[in-house]
This record gives C-alpha cells, sequence and structure tokens, in this order.
C-alpha cells in the first residue's frame, strides 16, 4: 500500500473511530492530513458508515481538487489557514461532539478547571466566535485561535484540534471532549474552582517533558 493510500485509509478509519465514540454523527466533522501538495480531506455530505478511502479528496492550499471526484469538505478553508500558520502539524480533526458543543452553544471556553486542559497546549481550550460554517471568517478565526493552542470550542458549532500527525489529532480530540463532558458535570455541581495561570503554566511547563498527549 502507498503512503496516500495509507493515509487515506486511516482517514476512514479515524471518521469512523470519532462515529463510534459519539464525536460526529452521519457526515458531520472532517478530518485532514497534510500533505506536500495540500491536504488529503475527507469529503462533503458522504456518511462516515458509507466513506471509502477512494473517497478522500486531496486539495491544494486554494482549495483546488488535486485528486478526487467528489467536493472537499466544506470546512477545507480552516484546514488550509491551519496548515498555513502551523508548519508542524500533520493533521486535523474537526468533530461536533456532545459536551464540547453543549459548552460552545452556551458561549462557554473549557477553562482551567482541571489541569488537564495544557493538553491542548496553555491555560485553557479557548472558545472562538461565531461565523458561517465554510466561510473564510471561520477560518480566520479558528486559525488565530490555534496560533498557541492546538484545540478550540467554535461558538454555536463544534470544536477543532490538531496534532503533528492523525493518530495524535484524534487522541487530542477526544481527549478535549472528555474535559468538556467532566466540566459540563462540574457545572451542574456548582461552584467550580479554577487552576491559576502560574499553576497552569507549570503543568504546560511539565507536560513539555513528556509525549504531546501525557499520561501522566
Amino acid at each position: 500500500m502507498g503512503e496516500s493510500s495509507a493515509v487515506r485509509a486511516a482517514l476512514v478509519a479515524g471518521a469512523l473511530e470519532l462515529a463510534e465514540r459519539g464525536l460526529n454523527t452521519g457526515s458531520a466533522g472532517n478530518l485532514s492530513a497534510r500533505t506536500a501538495g495540500g491536504a488529503l480531506i475527507t469529503p462533503s455530505g458522504v456518511e462516515y458508515a458509507e466513506l471509502a478511502p477512494g473517497d478522500i479528496v486531496e486539495v491544494a492550499p486554494d482549495g483546488a481538487v488535486l485528486r478526487g471526484s467528489g467536493r472537499p469538505s466544506s470546512e477545507w478553508c480552516c484546514h488550509a489557514a491551519i496548515y498555513r500558520q502551523r508548519p508542524e502539524v500533520g493533521a486535523v480533526v474537526h468533530a461536533h461532539p456532545t459536551y464540547g458543543t453543549a459548552l460552545a452553544c452556551t458561549g462557554r471556553n473549557i477553562p482551567a478547571f482541571h489541569y488537564m486542559v495544557a493538553v491542548a497546549g496553555g491555560v485553557d481550550i479557548p472558545l472562538v466566535p461565531y461565523a458561517l460554517f465554510g466561510s473564510e471568517s471561520l477560518a480566520l478565526a479558528v486559525a488565530a485561535a490555534l496560533r498557541d493552542r492546538d484545540a478550540c470550542l467554535l461558538a454555536n458549532h463544534g470544536m477543532f484540534a490538531v496534532g503533528r500527525d492523525l493518530h495524535a489529532a484524534l487522541r487530542l480530540a477526544i481527549e478535549v471532549e472528555n474535559l468538556a463532558r467532566q466540566y459540563c458535570e462540574a457545572l451542574k455541581i456548582g461552584g467550580v474552582r479554577l487552576l491559576s495561570e502560574s499553576q497552569m503554566r507549570e503543568v504546560v511547563a511539565r507536560f513539555a517533558t513528556y509525549g504531546q498527549h501525557p499520561e501522566p
């Protein structure tokens, strides 16, 4: 199996995993992996249960289709903006998970309620203001939020997570949704106690000595 074929298969497997874990349903969300000429990305409007490696579309940085018969995901511009800004990022995951989306729909980010919030690279997981899906405005806002973070929530929409490769991006997306679920549960009890910025900076520094997704 060639490198491109392997990546296409991995994208399909990743899409199915997100669906199985409840982070996406139907054809919601999208995944991509960087290539020398742009990115391989899931197609628009194809149910994950029906997705095949041959459906994956290769796009140039400007969205032009390089290989594939279908249309790329409507969020290709967000993926492209992230790749332009973060040359070390090798994969991007966009999802509509229940808890992360619930927080985003109530105007909440994920603050420093738990030290593992630092897994996304900073002291919080930011909330991107609402913009029309598939728009350049959304792409610019997402890129700005991910300048110094590896994940963000999208107001009234969902979330994005990035990684050095597809495995890392998927693991982070799953961890962010786990944190979102925990934060939602904490909000039900009330009186959530947040860690200070200095405490979170200590965690971020400590995480630098672990893998990209630490499990201390």
